[in-house]
């Protein structure tokens, strides 16, 4: 596969400067690119490879435009370089055979199954009983549907995924290999001595265009349902508990644990190893940094950080002030000293 210069900047929608009749069939990173491959620049600490960089064209940010760092240079100047390197990166991305549409001879479909056109179920797989599957649905080697659930049109389930009885999921949907949806809530009532289990009987409900990292946990709810909506992005290794919305478009990074009834907004990042507290409200756009700890609500557009999270201008001023420590201990104990012997003269 191959693409003009030219092409390039009409897929991305952004304006190039150079030899636009360049040809490129690869992409790679700016310090590894070679020429016939295209890169991009996105973050100032990689700009010292403009210099050096074998790439036929870069993709570098408009503000760039006229800069000595790009003389000479073929680029093209986009608002969002990521966003614009990606688009690029999904025409030369390197296409595995698809799974053929129909079902293989090791799979089980149960009888009450319904599957729409096209849809493919590869080896081992398991479709049961009352599951609805759209059209063009891909269900690889060994993923379990569970009975009852729904599966809607372009949505992928990765080898060994499993989706629990009567979890709804919607179009253009990415499930990851070892990702679980729909499995119990941890919900126990203690009685005497004994914790007894409360039964699980909600659902889970994941809208269109969600993709779900591997080895991901999302819990059924205790009742009612679990709600994962439109356009949020899960990492691997994510654990979502009972009766937990995330609303549409946020991102929850590897490794985070949101605890039961703990609502998002729109728009929500959770960085990595992130721990949410349950039953408390997180506002549209919030920001929570890595590896904090939130243990109350946070509003609308704020950025926390630290443990327990705080507002990341006090978290930063605690950081530093926790890094001097030894240093006031050491004034301190001077500051003793002196006194005591102060006392002693006196």
């Amino acid at each position: 596969m191959e693409m003009t210069v030219a092409e390039i900047a009409g897929l991305v929608g952004a304006e190039a400067d150079g030899d636009l009749s360049a040809v490129v069939s690869g992409v790679a990173p700016i310090d590894e690119a070679e020429p016939g491959h295209v890169t991009f620049l996105g973050n100032r600490r990689y700009e010292r490879y403009l210099a050096t960089t074998g790439a036929t064209v870069i993709i570098v940010p408009q503000r760039y435009a006229g800069s000595p760092a790009i003389a000479g240079k073929t680029v093209i100047l986009a608002s969002n370089t990521r966003a614009a390197f990606a688009k690029v990166m999904g025409f030369f991305q390197s296409k595995s055979a698809p799974l053929a549409a129909g079902v293989h001879p090791s799979a089980y479909v149960a009888d009450t199954a319904v599957l729409g056109k096209d849809v493919a179920v590869g080896p081992c797989a398991t479709i049961m009983d009352g599951v609805t599957i759209g059209d063009e649905s891909v269900i690889h080697a060994g993923a379990h549907i569970g009975p009852d659930a729904t599966v809607g049109s372009g949505t992928t389930i990765h080898a060994n995924a499993t989706v629990r009885e009567r979890v709804q999921i919607g179009d253009r949907v990415i499930v990851h290999s070892g990702a679980v949806i729909g499995s119990d809530g941890f919900g126990f009532a203690r009685e005497e001595d004994i914790n007894l289990k409360i039964p699980q009987i909600g659902v889970v409900i994941v809208e269109d265009d969600v993709e779900i990292g591997a080895n991901t946990a999302i819990d059924r709810a205790t009742i009612g349902a679990t709600m994962i909506c439109r356009g949020t992005k899960i990492d691997n290794l994510v654990q979502v508990a009972h009766n937990v919305t995330i609303g549409e478009g946020s991102m929850i990074v590897a490794q985070t644990g949101i605890s039961g009834s703990t609502r998002l907004g729109k728009g929500v990042v959770l960085a990595g190893q992130s721990g949410i507290a349950g039953h408390i409200e997180i506002g549209d756009g919030a920001v929570i940094a890595a590896q904090a700890g939130v243990m109350g609500s946070v509003p609308a557009g704020a950025l926390v950080s630290g443990y327990p999270a705080r507002k990341h201008s006090v978290a930063k001023r605690i950081s530093a002030g926790l890094s001097n420590l030894p240093t006031l201990f050491a004034r301190v104990r001077a500051l003793e000293k002196r006194l005591e012997k102060l006392d002693r003269e006196d």
